[in-house]
């Protein structure tokens, strides 16, 4: 692969288009190419009297101080409520050099009521190799905030226990990956699909010539790259920037038993079924009653309870879902009904559990 074959697959993406498609960069990503995860701990100072009660963060401070040469009288408690324990974590993109800087999310890890105002002190932050990867220090961004009064009541608005610092960290190691090693690359689909992959491969073997890319399975796809970084980059340029019809997703219904949400699939199929839909609702209501004796009769005043209970039923609506129904017709079925979110998720696992629902159901 040299870079006259590469500027020859340039001019055809220019002048070829793919109607509804997507690109390869939205659909896959490189194998080894990733995002690498870092934490660290640290101390937020110059609170206003909205930090850590507690002796973990006096304890921290003192260590602090004395790697900055301070040595504070035994016995001392250098508790102090203008600072706060924090846990600090980034993500180190890849090919992110030395020197660049990153953003830094900071999270109390105490009880302090709040960060705002406060500064982070210089923090060193690990990859889970354990080494020092980027080093995070500033003013925190705090997008929440709480007033309270004296007799305790309190009103807080989002969440002011936790803040960013836009580039906040300096990035003093890079993170090796494989891009540049072997003679090849491996995409890894988003979402594992065999038709995807099969078209992927085909469209980057009729752009750079058969035997190009090679589906490994429904999830990776192995393509021949230049070995010279200077070709290689434009190489995965090309590829990245071509673009095809992914496969359809398989037929699922996702419903959230927790919000009510309910989302269902483009495929879904209803085989012949019958659907009733009616609604028992329950009421009881209780008043008291008062059993006053006459006077002189010796009695004792009872109270009564008295209940009420009413049974209402609404009307029951039955619908027929015939062969091979779509989703607008699902849908449209169910609201004539009245179905509310609730009712649409017992509806559905009745289907399914009757055989009549052609599509997975997941319930989460």
């Amino acid at each position: 692969m040299n870079v006259k074959t590469i500027l020859v697959g340039l001019a055809l993406l220019a002048v070829t288009t793919i109607s509804s498609a997507e690109r390869i960069k939205d659909l896959a990503s490189i194998a080894g190419v990733r995002n690498n995860q870092l934490v660290g701990f640290g101390l937020v100072v110059g609170l206003n009297g909205t930090g850590d009660k507690t002796n973990f963060t006096g304890q921290s401070l003192r260590s602090m101080l004395r790697e900055l040469g301070v040595t504070l009288p035994p016995g001392t408690n250098p508790n102090s409520k203008n600072v706060a324990a924090v846990a600090v974590h980034a993500n180190l993109t890849p090919f992110t050099k030395p020197g660049q800087s990153i953003d830094v999310t900071i999270s109390s890890l105490g009880d302090a009521k709040s960060l705002r105002g406060g500064s982070l002190i210089m923090t060193p932050l690990k990859g889970v190799d354990g080494q020092i990867y980027a080093m995070a220090q500033g003013n925190l961004v705090v997008s929440g905030f709480g007033v309270g009064a004296g007799d305790g009541s309190r009103v807080t608005v989002n969440i002011p226990s936790a803040g960013r610092i836009p580039n906040g960290a300096t990035v003093e190691r890079t993170v090796q990956n494989s891009f540049n090693v072997g003679d090849h690359i491996i995409l890894n689909l988003h979402q594992a699909d065999f038709t995807t992959a099969s078209r992927l491969t085909d469209s980057i073997n009729h752009t750079l010539g058969k035997g190009t890319a090679r589906a490994m399975d429904a999830a990776s796809i192995k393509v021949n790259a230049p070995r010279d970084p200077s070709q290689r980059v434009p190489f995965l340029s090309l590829v990245e920037n071509l673009q095809l019809s992914p496969g359809d997703a398989a037929a699922k219904i996702v419903v959230n038993s927790r919000t009510g949400t309910v989302v269902i699939g483009q495929h879904v199929r209803v085989s012949p079924a019958a659907v009733t839909h009616g609604n028992l609702s329950v009421t009881i209501s209780a008043n008291t009653a008062v059993s006053q004796p006459n006077a002189l009769s010796g009695g004792e005043t009872v109270i009564t309870p008295n209940f009420d209970l009413q049974i209402t039923e609404e009307d029951s609506r039955m619908f027929l879902f015939s062969p091979g129904v779509t989703l607008d017709e699902i849908v449209r079925a169910v609201n004539q009904v009245g179905a509310a979110p609730g009712d649409l998720v017992a509806i559905l696992e009745a289907l399914k559990q009757a055989g009549a629902l052609r599509a997975e159901l997941e319930v989460i």
